[in-house]
This record gives C-alpha cells, sequence and structure tokens, in this order.
C-alpha cells in the first residue's frame, strides 16, 4: 500500500510511505527555491514522478479549513492530485488538518522504536479551533499517551485563546483530556517574541539559540513563567495566531537608541528564553511522566529543533526517561506523520518500522551531471584531495545523493571546513552572509565521539539534534566548531549511515589525527538547501565558494 503524505503552510512538504517504510520526502522550497512556501504543487508533480498512482492521499495543515479549487469548490490539492495521475478520485483523499499535533506525534512515535510512549508536542499554534462566534483557541502543548497501532489518546492540552475575556479556565475534554485555556502564549509562542525582539524572523529561532550564549542574567528581565506553565501577561502581549510581542511600553528599557545597550539587550533576553523554555519543557516532561506512567518520552513540534534544551533533559531527567527526539519536528514532517498515520489506521499493523535515516529526496541520475558539468573546470578528486583542499583553509560544498529531510545538513548538501582555524566561523559566516555570532556543527565519527564530547548515555547522534558538551581540552583543538558556552551540535557518522561522508572524515582524520569536520548547510542566509546540482552550481557562482566535491562520481568543480 503505498501512500502519499502532503502538509500545507510553511515548511509545505510532500513524502511517499510504501508498506508503512518512508521511500520519500522532500519540502516544496527546495524545488521553488522560495523560502517557506506553503503550497506544495512542484512536490506533487516530484511525487508523481517518482511513484505514479498511489492508493492514498493524506493532508495535513495548521488550519481546519480547506482551500476550494475554484468556481467547482474542489479541494485544491485533491483537483491537482487527480489531474496530474496521482489519484482517481475523492475516495483516496483524507484530510487531517484538524489533528495537527496528532500527526506531529505520529511521526515521532512512530519513527521511536518504542512500543509505547508519552508524546509530547511543543509548537507555534498548532490546530486552530473555532470554540464560538469570535473565539479561536490555538494549541500550544499537548501530551498524548500513544501505543500501537493506532490509538492516541489525549491526556493534556495547552490551548491559547483569542476573543474572550476569561483569565484561565480548566475543564474536562471528551476523552477525559485536561484541557487549560488561557490567555497566555505558550513556550514556542514566547520564543517568537524574544525572537523577534532579537530583530529575527518569527521563524528563526535558531538564531536566538544562538544568541542566548552571548547573555548573561539580567535582573531588569521578569520571570517569564510562574509555577503553573503560564507565561508573565505583564512582559508578553499575545498576538494570536502570529505569535507574541515583548511589552515595550511598560517595559521601556526595551527599547534604546544605544546600540551596545539594546545589543546587550537582546543577549540577555535570549539567554532568559533559553534557560526559562528549558525548565518549562521539564515541567511538561514530569507532568507527562505522572499523568501517563510511561518512561518512554518522544518530543516534537518546532521547540523539539532547539538542541540546547534538548541536551538539558538528558541532565535533568537522565535517570527517569528514554527519550526520542524528532528530527523532522517542524511543520514540515507532519506530511510524515499524516501518511503514516493513515497506513496504520487503515492496516491495523502492529509491526515497528523505525526511521532508518533521513536521506529521503530524490536520488538524480550522475550520468547526467557530465552535462551540467560541460564547460567548466573539473579535475578527479579522491578523499585525500579533498583533505589538502580543505587543509589550505578553503570552504569545500559537497553535493551528492538524495537530499536530508529536515533542516540540518548531515552530509549530502553541506559546506565543509577545517574545524582547527580559529577564525573558522569568521570565515564561513561571511561566505554565508550570516550573523557573526553564529555557531556551526561538527561532523565526526560515530566510534570517536565519546572521546571528543559528552553525550550522557547517548552513543550517537546522527541527526544533529543536540548541542553537546565537549570534554576538556577539546575546543583549542577544534575552535571553528565550538559554540561560546563550550558545545558543538554534532553529527555522528558511520560508514552504513553515509559512506562518502564517512570515508572523508576518516581520510581527514587520517592526515590530522582529527575526526572531525566543521559541517554547516549548503545554502546562503535566506535561501533554502540546495537540492539539484544546478542549484549547487549556480551558489558557486554566486558566493566566494570555490570548490564543489561530486564524490559519486569523484569529481571536484573548481571556480
Amino acid at each position: 500500500m503505498k501512500i502519499a503524505g502532503i502538509s500545507r503552510g510553511h515548511n509545505a512538504s510532500v513524502c511517499l510511505i510504501n508498506d508503512g517504510e518512508v521511500e520519500f520526502y522532500i519540502e516544496e522550497e527546495r524545488l521553488t527555491r522560495s523560502k517557506y512556501d506553503g503550497a506544495p504543487f512542484k512536490g506533487l508533480l516530484f511525487l508523481k514522478e517518482y511513484a505514479g498512482e498511489v492508493d492514498y492521499i493524506a493532508v495535513s495543515h495548521t488550519y481546519t479549513f480547506e482551500p476550494p479549487m475554484d468556481w467547482t469548490q474542489e479541494d485544491l490539492y485533491m483537483g491537482f492530485a487527480r489531474k496530474i495521475g496521482l489519484i482517481k478520485n475523492e475516495k483516496q483523499y483524507f484530510k487531517m488538518g484538524d489533528k495537527h499535533h496528532e500527526l506531529h506525534a505520529a511521526l515521532a512515535f512512530y519513527n521511536s522504536g518504542f512500543d509505547t510512549a508519552a508524546a509530547l508536542i511543543v509548537d507555534g499554534a498548532g490546530t486552530f479551533i473555532q470554540l464560538g462566534e469570535g473565539i479561536t483557541g490555538y494549541e500550544f502543548e499537548s501530551i498524548f499517551k500513544v501505543s500501537y497501532p493506532d490509538d492516541f489518546l489525549p491526556i493534556y492540552k495547552h490551548i491559547g485563546v483569542k476573543g474572550w475575556d476569561r483569565e484561565n479556565l480548566k475543564q474536562k475534554g471528551p476523552k477525559g483530556e485536561e484541557l487549560f485555556f488561557t490567555k497566555h502564549p505558550g513556550i514556542a509562542k514566547t520564543y517568537e517574541a524574544a525572537t523577534n525582539y532579537c530583530d529575527f524572523h518569527v521563524l528563526e529561532a535558531g538564531k536566538t539559540m544562538g544568541l542566548s550564549a552571548l547573555g548573561k542574567q539580567n535582573k531588569k528581565i521578569p520571570k517569564l513563567f510562574d509555577d503553573e506553565n503560564l507565561s508573565n501577561k505583564e512582559f508578553f502581549i499575545p498576538d494570536f495566531p502570529n505569535g507574541a510581542l515583548l511589552n515595550k511600553e511598560k517595559f521601556k528599557w526595551l527599547e534604546t537608541s544605544n546600540k551596545e545597550e539594546l545589543q546587550k539587550n537582546r543577549q540577555d533576553i535570549a539567554y532568559a528564553i533559553q534557560k526559562e523554555t528549558e525548565r518549562e519543557m521539564c515541567f511538561l516532561i514530569n507532568k507527562a511522566l505522572d499523568l501517563t506512567k510511561e518512561n518512554n518520552i518522544v518530543i516534537s513540534g518546532g521547540y523539539a529543533l532547539n538542541c540546547v534544551a534538548n541536551y538539558r533533559y538528558l541532565d535533568h531527567l537522565k535517570n527517569k526517561i528514554n527519550l526520542y527526539i524528532e528530527p523532522v519536528s517542524h511543520d514540515g514532517g507532519t506530511s510524515l506523520g499524516a501518511a503514516k498515520r493513515l497506513w496504520y489506521q487503515l492496516t491495523k499493523n502492529t509491526k515497528k518500522k523505525p526511521i532508518k535515516n533521513l536521506y529521503l529526496g530524490p536520488q538524480y541520475k550522475t550520468e547526467k551531471y557530465e552535462i551540467l558539468l560541460k564547460g567548466r573546470k573539473v579535475e578527479r578528486a579522491d578523499e585525500k584531495k579533498i583533505v589538502e583542499i580543505i587543509e589550505g583553509k578553503n570552504i569545500v560544498a559537497i553535493f551528492q545523493g538524495s537530499s536530508e529531510a529536515g533542516p540540518r545538513a548531515l552530509g549530502n548538501r553541506s559546506f565543509l571546513f577545517d574545524p582547527r582555524v580559529i577564525n573558522g566561523k569568521d570565515i564561513v559566516n561571511k561566505v554565508k552572509k550570516r550573523e557573526w555570532f553564529r555557531p556551526f556543527a561538527g561532523t565526526i565519527l560515530e566510534e570517536d565521539v565519546h572521546k571528543w564530547f559528552d553525550l550522557r548515555k547517548m552513543d550517537q547522534s546522527p541527526y544533529m539534534m543536540y548541542a553537546v558538551n565537549c570534554k576538556p581540552n577539546i575546543k583549542e583543538k577544534i575552535p571553528a566548531v565550538i559554540h561560546f558556552d563550550n558545545t558543538c551540535r554534532i553529527q555522528t557518522v558511520n560508514k552504513e549511515q553515509n559512506e562518502n561522508f564517512y570515508n572523508l572524515i576518516k581520510a581527514f582524520k587520517n592526515k590530522t589525527k582529527v575526526p572531525i569536520l566543521f559541517n554547516t548547510s549548503l545554502n546562503l542566509a535566506g535561501e533554502p538547501l540546495v537540492e539539484t546540482l544546478k542549484d549547487a552550481l549556480n551558489l558557486l557562482d554566486n558566493s566566494e565558494v570555490k570548490y564543489l566535491y561530486l564524490p559519486e562520481i569523484k569529481k571536484l568543480v573548481i571556480k
């Protein structure tokens, strides 16, 4: 049985599930080259080319309404899928737009390999719920007790409400779940407020996370959350559904004409929101443990991409839980969650099919590479040659195989650099046109990771979901990938996971005694990750990068 998944909205994506296994996934922005593209039409065309006809389509979205198709009032995406021959009729089309948090939970649970679990979803707004005329609720945080094949029992929901004058309301839902209605923005929304204050786009919370390492405790900043997981209503102004704002009118020190003071304020706000949301997440994890009596915890939703917080859970809760953090935890992942959920619903199968890897994009034919390389300077190259170039303080782009699902570059669409270069962060941030403080990841041979980093009880970190502490005297050896707080967002790699990338890092280790390469996404600031070789060549032409390595054909493109 082949099931396609569609996610509409920012991070729009399509995927294919075949017999319960993920075969294909791609985000629309990778194809259109338009950041946060919300309409996955190109993705559906790619899916048609890849899969032919499918048995069913599962559709997810933040909103509950469905977009009509012109005067016929046919669902827009169903009509398009029918016209291109992906499905034949509406009986093959399942709308799951009212289950946003459940779909986040489904992907995390089915990918985890756990038999049962408590799923904690922390997202910006989740499903929009009409509670009455002019009154809309927005899912912030949810807890589910989950088991096979398709049992997602709601336990707790924090719902932000716009359009009423009641302060807080607790009541039981239709399945006995605890419903907490508030006017307070949730964890992700408060983080968005801080992100907005730091002069970043609200979807660029990763920048706030990076900036937080430069901040300090500031007495002018009030306590951001109370003991009931409610945000400070004096400090945060709800702006549902788009986010929240800091109350600059009441806290006038937030605005200043002094640039240095303003920058310090932003750093301290970033520090405060990072620390306090970490604590609130631990509060919710403990709540999930208490309400579900489950020791297996899966976490998804936008906040799950906070790799600094993810590592802190291992500190605070290491003796209590078995933890799985979903790597495709942004809204694009709900296409996968919807397709997986529908497959288990229809088949009633109880077989576990956990995640294997994230290299899920289209597989491009290498024989077509030569056409695109015609007229360019191209040389034969092996790992030793690439190591020599990297040792010369050169940035090397690597392009191979299928693109990575989710926001992290894992060696198929990456920029690589020497982690030993003292000012390496400055060099690469300048070339990528990023803010000077932004940190970078390090990819390390799996067999060497415990010699260099403290993974707590983990043996691997293949998806860059944790910013881990480095061991003593390590920062001096690889300063380019160690952040101001002595952490590094790491990817572990083994030969089975990515042979070409593994062999390259192994060659670097053989030459330098360092089993790590500096790794960052193959894009420039504000652009989607590169998808095709044509995209990679365009990036080469429009940046200061001079080298593009194609390990599948052992070729090096030189500008």
